[in-house]
């Protein structure tokens, strides 16, 4: 028995649900030995800015059970350096290619969508909207905000409706995960023409160095991800997809097909394979390859028949 595993995220068709997430894949090329990357879904690059940058300073990751930190900040070659030295394997791998853009402020971050309109090879764009390890410069009204897109309605609304208003691409809203009302955030960004919203990003946290008193951190505080916040972003992503139309893509500690279809079945239409990259480079296939079992297995024809078939317990 076949199964259909194809799914949608706006104006792109997947031919399966798994998506490798930004900063954890590095632009695809550093994968190519461990996997045929034309069997991924599709791939969202690391986060692109206006200019280069170099991130934080080191200790940059540290683990810690069931996760780990990383305080990176968004090093990358910049929207040229992209373009020049990046986009060109990017293009030739044959999958739905989205590229992760970060500004810092609402017409910085239109400014990357914008330079970037003009490539071809380009499905979409994945909106950083809550990276932990930068600040922001943004304002609501006349008020400066030095702060997360993310943490604001008003502040979601103003980067997507600036994107939207250079780009007719797909565009994918990526929220964090501390806020009091995920579906307020949601439905901001869905107002203002997001077609996906992809969540959970990390979620800020530090570790000490008991021995010397400091943080192991250069830079103190640092994104957690992996295992640990599953079940987290599970329950975000249900409380997300019960207050907007637009597809939701699942994200935070998927190691295996089990972890992804929690996703699938709250809802998200698909998912994104993030920290489990450092340890498993072959993790997303693995994912893959559990999900198709799974639907045979149980004799289910399509994916479809999964996502979202939540029900209530007797």
């Amino acid at each position: 028995m076949g199964v259909n595993l194809s799914t949608s995220i706006g104006k792109v068709q997947l031919k399966n649900p798994v998506l490798v997430a930004s900063g954890t894949f590095g632009h695809a090329k550093e994968f190519e030995r461990f996997m045929d990357l034309r069997r991924l879904g599709a791939i969202v690059t690391k986060t692109i800015t206006v200019k280069p940058r170099l991130g934080n300073p080191p200790q940059r990751i540290v683990e810690t059970p069931s996760g780990m930190l990383n305080a990176i900040g968004l090093q990358n070659p910049g929207v040229e350096g992209f373009i020049t030295d990046k986009l060109p394997y990017l293009r030739k791998i044959g999958v739905p290619l989205f590229v992760s853009v970060m500004g810092y402020s609402t017409a910085e971050i239109a400014e990357v969508v914008g330079r970037l309109e003009s490539e071809g090879g380009i499905d979409g764009y994945e909106l950083n909207l809550s990276c932990p390890n930068v600040s922001y410069a943004a304002k609501v009204g006349s008020v400066s905000h030095a702060r997360m897109f993310a943490h604001d309605p008003e502040l979601v609304r103003q980067a997507v409706s600036a994107c939207r208003a250079v780009t007719s691409r797909t565009l994918i809203a990526k929220l964090g995960p501390d806020v009091s009302d995920i579906g307020l955030i949601a439905e901001a960004a869905e107002s203002a023409g997001a077609d996906a919203i992809a969540l959970i990003n990390t979620f800020v946290a530090m570790v000490v160095d008991v021995e010397r008193r400091v943080p192991v951190l250069a830079n103190k505080t640092g994104g957690l991800s992996g295992p640990c916040v599953r079940p987290i972003a599970v329950r975000l992503t249900w409380e997300a997809k019960k207050r907007v139309r637009i597809p939701v893509i699942g994200i935070g500690g998927i190691r295996n097909a089990k972890d992804a279809l929690e996703f699938l079945i709250v809802g998200a239409c698909a998912v994104q394979v993030g920290t489990a990259n450092f340890m498993n480079p072959a993790a997303p296939i693995e994912v893959l390859e559990g999900l198709e079992k799974h639907l045979k297995q149980r004799k289910i024809p399509a994916l479809t028949d999964v996502i979202g078939s939540l029900k209530d317990r007797a």
